[in-house]
């Protein structure tokens, strides 16, 4: 930036102009921007180029106010007799001129807008008149246009009519040529030649571009005829010119010959490939036969030929290994079967690179690995046991159940079951896998439950499960009272029975287990003549027997030695044969009311 036209913001690297562009001037400018670190000594630098756009803002300009010619009386109509040239800083349509006749002075001429040729509407042979004066005025094709008369104003031009100029200007030259597109500003393209047999001005031949000249791209020296390069050419933009070209002999009046120049520009590998996605995302399978079809990437490249040749790779990276890509087509196979419970997805970098010389771009390549049912759900046990109190209460939960599957989705979603006979005494929680109880639960009649349980997968097509073993142990708890084997009970016994001897024996027993089962016997009162033994239930004589008639009642008690003891009573009857004769019963007829579900042994 030698003019300083340009600043940047030291800190945000914003660029803005310092002073009025002129597009005419310089159409595009090439910035060199340089970013440092601090103040360290190592610093980057990228190229910014800056094009200009141009606004209408340049009239259309004559190089002279003023010529003249000189043109054969015998012309015919529809000869080309002079050539208007105008010239217009601007670019495009602001820059494309039309040029119209002012002011006409006769009828004999006219002009072609777009090309500034002055042609012949009429023969000149019968005119007395011997010159013409012609006002010729420019206009841009800009939105507003801007006319010549802001400038200088008209050209006049003076057409002198002379003797005859009987032959055109014949073109010699090739009408096709083709350039490098790097050629630099300025490069000779093609030698425009074309000859005229008359002598003198009227053999003399200048040489003019009338259409085809796209962007100004080239220059053409009217003398020499040599074309050369107005700007830099790309052939990614346009790679063929046709130049229509006009050898105008310098005669009166002048004749001309036209010919169409193409000119075809060569292919340079200045392109880099460009992939048509960004990111390509797709989904495989896991569990495929290496070589399973993943996905196919394309890379674009703007050369031509053997410039545009593209090979594809992939560059390497974590899973890299497990694909190959093909170096023509860019499909992406595997090589190794995929396993997603291993690795889920894969981030590749693929790679588009050119032939000589090398130039390559890289693209992001994500590949998500769909699931299949291949593995079983696994309990956290290969088997469940526990023990659980005999008076839990109904819907209770005893035991969690869990079983994973690493499958994803409903291959990996578990729901439990059980599949053996619990009596009605369990059930399981399809989700959560929970254990519960669905009855009230008495060991004395089932000590033990063992049944399976089951994990299955929700997959929809084959789904898979695991059966794992559970043992349910009941525990004891103090609920049943003992139980007398006879009650009342009746002992006989003689007047001189000796002490110390057993008379008579209770027997009783309790379906707990443990202390909860183990009885003792007692006497619910005080007795000096009889005693019992709290181990074996058996009632022993302590003292002689006072008479020899002689009857007692004792009220034994056995209970349990759980830790809220149970207890039940029993009656013992004990007599001498001589009593016996006067026993009755007190009342000739009992009747009692038994509530229904009484436990076994209830007084």
């Amino acid at each position: 930036d030698p003019y300083g036209r340009f600043s940047v913001d030291s800190q945000f690297g914003i660029i803005r102009t310092r002073k009025q562009l002129d597009h005419e001037t310089q159409s595009v400018v090439v910035l060199t921007v340089q970013s440092q670190l601090g103040n360290a000594p190592v610093y980057s630098s990228t190229q910014v180029n800056v094009s200009v756009i141009d606004v209408n803002d340049n009239p259309p300009v004559f190089l002279t106010t003023s010529d003249k010619v000189t043109i054969s009386h015998t012309q015919p109509p529809g000869t080309a007799v002079y050539i208007a040239h105008a010239e217009d800083k601007d670019s495009g349509l602001n820059g494309a001129i039309r040029y119209s006749i002012a002011s006409k002075h006769s009828n004999a001429f006219s002009i072609d807008p777009s090309l500034g040729v002055v042609n012949l509407t009429r023969t000149v042979f019968a005119d007395k008149q011997q010159e013409y004066t012609l006002h010729i005025a420019a206009e841009d094709c800009g939105s507003p246009p801007l006319t010549s008369l802001l400038m200088l104003g008209s050209l006049a031009v003076k057409i002198v009519i002379l003797d005859t100029n009987d032959n055109s200007p014949s073109f010699t030259s090739s009408p096709h040529s083709c350039v490098m597109e790097d050629v630099e500003v300025g490069f000779l393209v093609h030698h425009i030649i074309a000859k005229d047999p008359d002598e003198g001005r009227n053999g003399q031949v200048t040489y003019h571009i009338l259409s085809g000249n796209e962007n100004k791209a080239f220059i053409l020296d009217k003398v020499t005829g040599l074309l050369t390069t107005a700007q830099l050419l790309d052939r990614e933009t346009q790679e063929r010119y046709s130049l229509t070209v006009m050898a105008l002999d310098d005669g009166s009046p002048a004749l001309s010959a036209m010919q169409v120049l193409t000119v075809i520009v060569l292919d340079v590998n200045d392109e880099t490939p460009v992939f048509l996605k960004q990111l390509y995302e797709t989904t495989v399978r896991e569990n495929q036969d290496p070589g399973e079809f993943v996905i196919k990437v394309e890379a674009v490249d703007r050369d031509a030929g053997l410039n545009s040749l593209l090979r594809y790779e992939i560059l390497p990276g974590t899973g890299y290994e497990k694909f190959k890509m093909n170096s023509e087509s860019g499909v992406l196979v595997t090589t190794a079967s995929l396993d997603r419970e291993t690795q889920e997805a894969f981030s590749l970098k693929g790679n588009s690179v050119k032939y000589l010389p090398s130039r390559s771009s890289t693209v992001q390549l994500y590949l998500r690995v769909l699931d299949e049912n291949d593995h079983n759900p696994l309990f956290a046990k290969t088997r469940y046991q526990i023990s659980v109190r005999e008076d839990l209460e109904e819907g209770s939960t005893i035991l969690d159940l869990f079983a994973s599957d690493e499958d994803d989705g409903l291959n990996g979603e578990v729901t439990y079951s059980l599949i053996d006979d619990t009596f009605g005494a369990f059930a399981i929680n399809s989700v959560m896998g929970s254990i519960i109880t669905t009855k009230a639960l008495d060991r004395e009649t089932k000590s033990q439950y063992t049944f399976r349980a089951v994990a299955s997968d929700c997959s929809t097509h084959l789904p898979r499960s695991t059966t794992v073993s559970v043992v349910v142990h009941i525990g004891d708890v103090n609920d049943n009272d003992p139980i007398f084997f006879q009650n009342p009970v009746r002992a006989f016994v003689t007047a001189d029975t000796p002490v110390n001897e057993t008379v008579a024996a209770v027997r009783a027993e309790d379906v707990d287990l443990g202390s909860n089962g183990a009885v003792v016997f007692s006497l619910m009162t005080a007795e000096t003549v009889f005693q019992i033994d709290a181990q074996t239930g058996d009632i022993i004589l302590q003292e002689p027997l006072a008479s020899k008639v002689f009857s007692t009642q004792l009220l034994v008690t056995a209970s349990d030695q759980g830790i809220s003891p149970r207890t039940a009573t029993a009656m013992v009857i004990i007599f001498t044969e001589e009593q016996k004769e006067e026993i009755s019963f007190s009342h000739s007829l009992y009747e009692a009311s038994v509530p229904e579900n009484s436990a076994a042994g209830r007084h």
